[in-house]
């Protein structure tokens, strides 16, 4: 009778541990369970939010001014000779030729931002070197004819107070000048703001954050000249404030020869020679080391018709 009393407790016992180590192997399933699927909540929530880029505000036509921060420059499709550049130095816009991007029907539609634009977008922050504000709203559409490649104007903000409407006007007054790329009838030209798609920025920037930027491209400026990147086309102010000793031409025609250069670059041209003691420079003469005997013009259409030197290797 004891033995079977025995063995009987011995069985519920380890029935007992059976239901034990089940009952304990089914809690924590659950767990298991429970903690993966909090994981992956948290997982998918991380990827959602990396990278994701604000929406386009929709361009008016009087769009207010952003504040940028010049970015490294990038790659360019095609190359054409850097600009203003002489041996160990270069003050003039690197590679040229880029393919514009197709422009939009309507001038005044929400386009999405480019990269490059979202570079320039970031964080906006005290007047320091480097810092500079977009010029808002559009500018007039320049040229009758070809395609329209659409640019910003952005001016460093220690240089000057206020949105860099000066600038941005008399970068519209160069360009849109009957004697400068437009009349080539290939492209038409318009400044836009912030938010919307295009080509390149013109930069008016001190002599310092001109060097930094230029040197960015590896083109040495010695913060002496202005310069063209990849999308950027960078006027040094020094340069734009006093021109060069000996240019013999009023400022007006150095500051029309500066844009008309570095955009030139932009437009896929390179640099060319004086054609002759006393003849007009080209523009694609680099103009600021020097005339070489030629007299200075700001000009690539001085007469409707293309002006142009030899080209230079």
């Amino acid at each position: 009778m004891y033995a079977r009393r025995r063995r009987a407790v011995v069985l519920l016992l380890l029935l007992l541990a059976l239901l034990a180590v089940g009952l304990g192997r089914l809690l924590r399933d659950d767990a298991d369970a429970a903690g993966a699927g909090a994981g992956a909540g948290m997982g998918s929530g991380a990827r959602a939010g990396d990278g994701a880029e604000p929406g386009p505000a929709g361009p008016v036509s009087a769009a207010p001014p952003s504040t940028v921060s010049a970015g490294p420059a990038g790659a360019t499709p095609g190359g054409a000779p850097p600009s203003e550049t002489v041996p160990g130095s270069s003050g003039g816009p690197g590679g040229a030729g880029s393919s514009p991007a197709a422009p939009a029907a309507d001038p005044a539609r929400a386009v999405p931002p480019d990269a490059a634009d979202r570079a320039l977008r970031e964080a906006a922050a005290p007047a320091v070197p480097g810092r500079f504000t977009l010029a808002g709203g559009y500018g007039p559409v320049l040229g009758s004819t070809g395609t329209l490649r659409r640019f910003k104007v952005a001016v460093e903000e220690r240089l000057a107070p206020g949105d860099g409407g000066d600038f941005a006007r008399a970068v519209d007054r160069i360009l849109g000048d009957p004697r400068s790329w437009t009349a080539g009838r290939q492209a038409r030209l318009q400044r836009v703001p912030a938010g919307t798609a295009a080509e390149f920025t013109v930069y008016l920037a001190s002599a310092a954050t001109s060097e930094r930027m230029c040197a960015g491209g590896g083109l040495r400026t010695d913060g002496f000249t202005s310069c063209r990147l990849p999308g950027q086309v960078i006027i040094n102010e020094d340069r734009w404030g006093s021109a060069v000793p000996g240019y013999g031409a009023p400022l007006t025609v150095y500051r029309a020869y500066a844009v008309n250069h570095e955009v030139g670059h932009q437009l896929g041209y390179g640099h060319e020679s004086c054609p002759g003691a006393g003849r007009p420079a080209p523009v694609m003469m680099q103009q600021t080391y020097g005339l070489n005997g030629c007299v200075a013009n700001a000009w690539p259409y001085p007469r409707g018709e293309r002006y142009a030197g030899d080209p230079v290797a």
